[in-house]
């Protein structure tokens, strides 16, 4: 017999917090999710960066026991590790959890400090991203300083999201303006990072943070002249979506997928190699060895390869490798990529982007268009053409 009052996913959640709250205060928001225990184990998350401290002392006035998940990447400010001993302190937080990428992957993927330099987005999961993911294990509820101001991919999100149906993530300063911010700061006497008086309206890691001139976007010094503009930890386990048939990107557009013949696993090569069709396609993780490919690489007419967060950039690195062991076929990124990170796709290797229509609605044609000519930001390419 069905339950009367089957518990709901979710998704089906965070719809109704959104249609509750749509018209809420910030303040109110927090007030109903840390007094509820049906909500479970809550975290905040924060930077302590340029305007974190909102959103610290509000929580602090609410529950100073509330969890703070701090990530020290090894690579911040040394303004940023005292702003954020000061703030605990001031505020009197007493659940401060400072969090630091694994010693064993740092020493194998990053043993001189030097990825910045080369992939900013492993960086970023490296050293961001999969420390959180581990942090967040124990917790039903997160809470993030996100506002739609800040533009990109941030200018729709909603209060309340869904991650992968595990998770709920709370963004109660959604709807603020610049103005909102500051007021509250001015209202409350809250002492801003000191940075932000030299000119640093957003910031991150310290190779990767530069000021930001007059009438510059305030996420511009992130990761200047890159083509990024998330770290990444805001994509995690992001909505799954089931869409009619995904759409092909390439630096014509938008097109139809034209492979119909399906994919194999490595696994699936790997135990019946004589099986395997003449026209041969292959699905790959992003974190493969390479290697394991070459008994096979001049038999395969396409690779395609899973990206499954916006923020794990081994499926570049991946991409590159199998270039550089002579595979000559069409090379496909399949999942989560943004507008912004085509040209890079292109750069490394790959031929073509496969995202879901739901990814498609969001950024539209003419944004991929706007990076289709990758070349001209190669200059690895144009110092080869002028050479």
């Amino acid at each position: 017999m069905p339950l009367e009052n089957p518990i709901p996913s979710i998704s089906q959640r965070v719809t109704e917090l959104n249609n509750r709250h749509r018209d809420s205060d910030a303040s109110v928001v927090l007030r109903d999710v840390l007094g509820d225990a049906l909500f479970g184990p809550i975290a905040l998350v924060s930077s302590f960066g340029a305007e974190a401290v909102v959103l610290l002392h509000m929580v602090s006035e609410i529950d100073k026991a509330t969890p703070i998940i701090f990530i020290d990447t090894e690579m911040l400010f040394p303004q940023t590790l005292a702003y954020q001993r000061k703030l605990a302190e001031d505020f009197g937080l007493s659940d401060v959890r400072r969090i630091t990428p694994s010693r064993e992957a740092v020493f194998l993927r990053d043993p001189d400090n030097l990825m910045h330099l080369a992939d900013k987005n492993s960086c970023c999961a490296l050293r961001k991203t999969e420390p959180l993911e581990d942090a967040l294990a124990g917790f039903d509820v997160w809470i993030s300083g996100r506002k739609r101001f800040q533009g990109g991919v941030r200018a729709e999100m909603a209060l309340f999201e869904s991650e992968d149906d595990k998770r709920i993530k709370v963004n109660p300063l959604a709807h603020w303006t610049r103005e909102d911010v500051a007021d509250y700061i001015a209202a409350n006497n809250l002492p801003r990072h000191p940075l932000v008086a030299k000119g640093y309206p957003s910031i991150g890691c310290e190779p990767c943070t530069t000021p930001v001139s007059s009438g510059e976007d305030e996420r511009a010094g992130r990761w200047r002249d890159e083509e990024k503009t998330e770290c990444g930890i805001h994509f995690m386990n992001d909505d799954k979506q089931t869409p009619d048939a995904n759409v092909i990107v390439n630096d014509n557009g938008f097109a139809s997928d034209d492979w119909n013949r399906g994919y194999s696993s490595f696994e699936d090569i790997e135990a019946a190699p004589e099986s395997q069709s003449a026209a041969l396609a292959i699905d790959l993780p992003n974190d493969f060895d390479a290697v394991k490919l070459l008994p096979w690489i001049d038999q395969i007419d396409l690779v395609r390869i899973e990206f499954p967060v916006f923020s794990d950039g081994r499926g570049f690195s991946l991409a590159q490798r199998l270039r550089l062991l002579g595979y000559h076929g069409r090379l496909r990124a399949k999942g989560h990529l943004l507008a912004d990170q085509y040209a890079m796709a292109r750069r490394s290797g790959f031929d073509e982007v496969e995202i879901d229509q739901a990814l498609a609605a969001r950024q539209p044609e003419p944004q991929w268009l706007a990076r289709a000519d990758w070349q001209a930001r190669n200059y690895q390419h144009r110092f080869q053409q002028s050479a």
